[in-house]
Parts: structure tokens; sequence; C-alpha cells
């Protein structure tokens, strides 16, 4: 690029701090490699063949990819976007970790968010693929290899329509169906289990993989589940569901965990510092 600019190696070798030797043998080494002439030679000084500038071109942009990616590391270009992907139980991410993410957004205008809000066991495997950032796990789902925060504990409590505020627990479980996002959703199973009262419930169950849907489905009295207290407090609050064992809850314990990052940046140190 330095002999293109100048037209002689004269010219080259006093920008770039190499004697005319040094830079004729590198010209020459990389014609080697190619297998091609870069230049012709003459009177006039150094002109580039048509192969001498096609690698011209090439590394023009290459330095202009080089300009993008340092504009993009050290946020000078407030036009570049990152993109992070998030996933976790429905209720949390509903409740916590969306509204936690979205507040750094007008620090950080050049973040964008893919959530991904699920209730199966996947949350780990995306981590482990690349194809999250952050994933919120259960507790012991957090490996060794990962870095993590412990995030505030999840109260469970049992749901059911309003208008079964008055009848027995036990003629419920006996009568009634509960309401899960998927087969490997247990959590309603824990939480029977925890209050003895597994053995009599129906085990097939209604299942719905989405939580307005599930709680659609059980406010109009197709059976009861667990939903976290903070996603079901509006819903009591519009007398569509009602708490089936007032003052009992299941608490559970999550994480939010990454994969170790050397040198993190703003954006995502702030992120895991937000979400609570």
């Amino acid at each position: 690029m330095a002999v293109i600019r100048h037209s002689t190696v004269h010219g080259a070798a006093k920008e770039i701090g190499l004697t005319q030797t040094g830079v004729t043998q590198r010209i020459r080494a990389l014609e080697r490699q190619l297998g091609t002439t870069l230049f012709t030679r003459s009177r006039k000084g150094m002109h580039p063949t048509p192969e001498g500038e096609a690698l011209h071109r090439y590394c023009r942009s290459a330095k202009d990819l080089e300009g993008q990616l340092l504009s993009f590391l050290y946020n000078s270009n407030d036009e570049a976007t990152v993109r992070v992907h998030i996933c976790g139980p429905s209720s949390i991410m509903r409740c916590r970790i969306i509204p936690g993410a979205v507040s750094i957004l007008g620090k950080h205008k050049n973040v964008t968010f893919t959530f991904n809000l699920n209730d199966d066991e996947s949350s780990l495997k995306q981590l482990k693929s690349g194809q999250a950032q952050l994933a919120v796990l259960s507790r012991s789902e957090v490996v060794n290899e990962l870095d993590s925060k412990l995030l505030a504990p999840s109260q469970y409590i049992l749901v059911g329509p309003a208008a079964w505020k008055h009848r027995a627990i036990e003629d419920i479980i006996a009568n009634e169906r509960i309401i899960d996002f998927n087969a490997s959703d247990n959590a309603t199973y824990q939480f029977l289990k925890m209050f003895d009262l597994f053995e009599g419930c129906i085990k097939e169950r209604h299942l719905a993989n989405n939580i307005d849907a599930l709680a659609s489905l059980v406010a109009k009295g197709h059976g009861y589940s667990v939903l976290t207290r903070k996603f079901a407090e509006p819903l009591f609050r519009a007398k569509q569901v009602v708490d089936l064992m007032e003052g009992q809850e299941m608490e559970l314990e999550f994480a939010l965990a990454w994969y170790p990052r050397h040198e993190m940046p703003a954006y995502f140190a702030q992120l895991i510092k937000t979400i609570r």
C-alpha cells in the first residue's frame, strides 16, 4: 500500500521505516508466495499490475473492516449494534429479567436483546451452544465452567380460578387437572409433594407452553397451577385467580449464568449488575 501511494520504493521505505532493500525483499517474498507479479518497474516508478490492483483493493477493504471493528469494540460508533440473547423461565423473565435488562438501554443504545422465554430444560443447552450469552438457571444447574450470580429467590404459590376460592384444597386436588407448561415442567408436582398432596392429584395434565395462555386457562376454570407470586399479583388484583393455599409457598433459587469473560464490555457488566 505504501509503494502504491508513493509509486517508488524509496518513498515507501521512508514512510514505513525500512530500508529500500527491505521493502524490495518484502515485495518479492509476497510475489513468490502469491505466484504472481504485483508491480512493473520503470523509470517513472512502480506501477501495480492488475493482480497488484486486486491485492490493493483487498488491503483497503481489510483496513476498512479493521476500522469498523475497532470502532465497534470501543463504542465510538453509535450505530454499531450488539445483540444479547437471554433465556430463562417465563415468569422470571417477564417480571424480573426483561425489566432489568431494558433499563440499561438509556445508557447503551447500541444494545439489542433477544429474550427467549422457556420453561423446559433448554436454557443450559442454549448457553453451552453459544445461542445465548446469559441464562437463568436453577441453582443446581450451574456448573463449574460458568460464572454466575445468585438471584433473589422466587416464591411460587398454587393458584386456581377466583370461583374456587372457598373450595377445600383436597377437593380441588382430587377432581381438577394441573396445568403446566410442558411434560418436563415439574414445578406443580414439586409444590404438591412439598405439602404431601401429590399422591391424591390427577397426574394427566393440561399443557400450555405460554405463560399467558396458562394463566388464562386457570382463570377460566380449566385447572390449577403454580406461578411466581410476583407474576400472580396483577391477576389477583383483577380477581382472575386466587391463592389456593394462602400462606403456603415454595421458594426456589435461580442464578444468572454466563461463560467467563476476561474483558467484560461495559454493557455486559451493567446488565449483570442490574438484574436481580
